[in-house]
């Protein structure tokens, strides 16, 4: 892992993680909410067992359930609830690292629930630039969301999606200027690659063009890792978020299948150095 970061190699402990995404479904208050929050925390808890079991090196929280999203602010009830959903899972991943997600790019909220429940990362799908997207015109909050994690000391570290899914920028710059200037003025720590969609793999070409760019950046395939592709990419990437190939029937809002999940962390321990 020379060529990564020491903090990242540090906080994970391995070459080539799997981060395990816990895709929640529809909070209270959500259009499509059908579940309390005691069996919301059960289902939460269900899913991060199964991986961490499976020989998964972290945990990523996210509110995929609570379609449609806003282009804001969270409301206040559901950062409090992806808090306490949040402090569950990190006591049960113990040293492995638990990040969030508050979709749709609810920065400032995902620290929020980092700080309360102690978690280790954020993801931002939008940190610097304007994104045109299904909610709209995003709009990136880097300045405001930085300075906040100073003013709190907060340790969390930043990954943000270059290029997001169900996305795309306003201004399109090349990928070696956009990679500087996430890095360099946004100051994400590390850069997440997707598909088009969920689910849905970026090229090898595309990973390759963002690792190039980005030194000792980690970065980490975010979208669409499967026993299929996983080999390839690992040439390219640092690490992989991972949840739909793991899926019972390979679909996102089911549960984890542990047996899909422990073939990927296997496949993965087979590629490490």
């Amino acid at each position: 892992m020379a060529r990564v970061a020491s903090w990242f190699r540090n906080m994970f402990g391995t070459p080539l993680p799997l981060i395990g995404v816990v895709h929640l479904p529809a909070l209270p208050g959500a259009p499509g909410n059908r579940l309390s929050v005691s069996r919301l925390i059960a289902r939460a808890r269900d899913d991060a067992v199964r991986y961490l079991e499976a020989g998964f090196d972290g945990l990523i929280l996210e509110n995929y359930g609570d379609v449609p999203f806003g282009s804001g602010p969270s409301e206040p009830h559901t950062v409090a609830l992806m808090t306490r959903i949040g402090a569950v899972l990190k006591e049960l991943a113990g040293e492995r690292p638990v990040g969030i997600n508050l979709l749709r790019n609810d920065a400032l909220g995902a620290l929020a629930v980092a700080v309360g429940a102690g978690l280790d990362f954020i993801r931002v799908n939008v940190l610097s630039g304007v994104a045109v997207t299904d909610q709209g015109f995003i709009e990136g909050p880097a300045a405001e969301l930085l300075r906040t994690r100073s003013r709190l000391s907060c340790s969390a570290r930043i990954l943000a999606d270059h290029r997001v899914k169900h996305a795309m920028p306003l201004r399109e710059a090349g990928v070696s200027v956009e990679v500087e200037e996430l890095l360099g003025r946004a100051l994400a720590d590390a850069l997440l690659v997707t598909g088009p969609a969920t689910g849905r793999a970026p090229a090898k070409a595309a990973v390759h063009a963002v690792k190039q760019a980005a030194g000792k950046a980690p970065v980490l395939v975010a979208s669409g890792v499967d026993a299929g592709n996983l080999a390839a990419l690992s040439a390219e990437a640092d690490g992989f978020i991972v949840g739909t190939s793991v899926k019972r029937q390979g679909k996102t809002p089911s549960a984890v299948d542990p047996g899909r999940a422990r073939a990927l962390a296997r496949l993965a321990a087979s590629l490490r150095p």
